[in-house]
């Protein structure tokens, strides 16, 4: 088995390239979703968040309003590390189960949003990073999520430097350009991935 670390900015384009590395053969784990699937209704991490947090972040249904959450803790460092120490462990163990469930051959892809923030680069054999310039990703943000230009600055500002990512990369996706330009370089890379996970086994 081949432990890849994927990660870029937000707005960087990652999920797409997540999306084409499945459509090779990849096994995903994607901490995002896990991170959503930890605090759904009834789960121990909802608890736990709303503990720390107060009922002020649950929508009328119960649910985690995570654009509330965001709002408190991307523009408080020590919030923000209250928050990662209920969820991270969860995440973490849950990946795990799901990591354990793949094949010795397979090329096993672990989607981390905050892999060079977290320091995690040395859990997986290599790091990919997906790069785009802080104007494209700025660019994607309000024009394609729609967020404010303050919010997404904020976002950005939030996460490690372009720099920092780019320092523990093994591979790196350039994803400037259009999706055209970004299916070939993930191709190639999926080869080498590929050719790496047959000289593990």
């Amino acid at each position: 088995m081949l432990k890849v670390g994927l990660t870029g900015g937000i707005g960087a384009g990652k999920s797409e390239v997540s999306r084409l590395l499945v459509s090779y053969g990849a096994v995903l784990i994607d901490a995002d979703r896990i991170a959503r699937e930890v605090v759904e209704p009834g789960t121990p991490g909802l608890a736990a968040v709303v503990d720390a947090f107060g009922d002020g972040v649950l929508t009328g249904d119960g649910t985690l309003d995570r654009p509330k959450l965001g709002s408190v803790v991307f523009a408080d460092p020590e919030r923000l590390a209250v928050l990662n120490a209920i969820v991270h462990p969860l995440v973490g163990a849950r990946s795990a189960e799901l990591e354990s469930a793949a094949g010795p051959g397979d090329v096993v892809v672990h989607d981390v949003p905050l892999l060079t923030e977290n320091g995690l680069a040395p859990l997986y054999d290599l790091v990919v990073v997906v790069d785009a310039s802080p104007t494209t990703q700025l660019d994607r943000l309000v024009r394609l999520r729609g967020m404010a230009e303050q919010e997404a600055k904020a976002r950005m500002a939030a996460q490690a430097t372009r720099a920092a990512r780019l320092e523990i990369a093994d591979l790196v996706i350039d994803n400037d350009g259009s999706l055209e330009a970004l299916e070939p370089q993930v191709r190639k890379v999926w080869e080498e991935l590929e050719r790496r996970a047959a000289e593990a086994v």
